[in-house]
């Protein structure tokens, strides 16, 4: 069953989760919401937890109640260094190379972090385009109408489509839109999703790249 679009998550996706990026971002954007709410760390950390479960992002939730600008926000959160972090990842280069038709980043940060992150981890050149959160007015995932955007603008049915992410949620959407999943996750765990890597470098193998590549090609 051949794709002609792979749509992959950014943060905590391309990369494991337990390096230290998001971890970085985190503290920021808590440090941030202290800033701008003028109360203790404690307090701007449980408000950050709590606007991102329930909005998917803090930011969203920082928008809805207390009318924050969106851009001073996120230049600031995503001032963090990936370079520092991140290094040439030659596997996941390969794992890129191997999985056929256009490939695009789909991520709740924004198209700068998204380059930098690329850039360190030495994949540009794989990805056709970055979708960031300011393509639907800073809604983000998940998202159905955001997801239904991306698709059109990538002229791409849902069944021709695989969406490849960390986040459980972000793949219900996608399923309730006839798209393939892929769940990128150290947890083992019964699932419901179409696929379950343990990391990108996994995906070769777990799509039987070799028949399929042949036949998507």
């Amino acid at each position: 069953m051949p794709f002609d679009l792979t749509v992959i998550d950014l943060d905590n996706t391309l990369y494991p989760a337990t390096n230290g990026v998001f971890a970085r971002m985190d503290k920021r954007m808590t440090a941030f919401v202290a800033r701008e709410l003028d109360v203790n760390y404690d307090t701007a950390n449980e408000l950050r937890v709590r606007y991102w479960k329930g909005y998917g992002t803090t930011l969203r939730g920082m928008m809805l109640h207390h009318g924050m600008q969106p851009e001073p926000f996120l230049h600031y959160v995503h001032d963090i260094g990936v370079e520092e972090i991140l290094g040439k990842d030659e596997g996941l280069a390969e794992a890129l190379s191997q999985l056929p038709g256009r490939k695009v980043i789909h991520t709740n940060g924004t198209s700068e972090h998204a380059a930098h992150v690329l850039e360190a981890l030495g994949v540009s050149s794989y990805f056709d385009a970055i979708y960031d959160i300011r393509f639907n007015d800073y809604i983000p995932k998940p998202c159905k109408k955001t997801l239904q955007m991306l698709l059109s603008c990538e002229q791409t049915q849902a069944d021709r489509a695989i969406i490849i992410d960390d986040m459980e949620d972000n793949l219900k959407i996608a399923r309730e839109l006839g798209a393939k999943t892929a769940w990128v996750s150290q947890r083992i765990q019964k699932n419901t999703w179409d696929y379950h890597v343990l990391s990108m470098h996994q995906l070769p193998e777990t799509f039987s790249c070799q028949e399929f590549i042949s036949v998507c090609r």
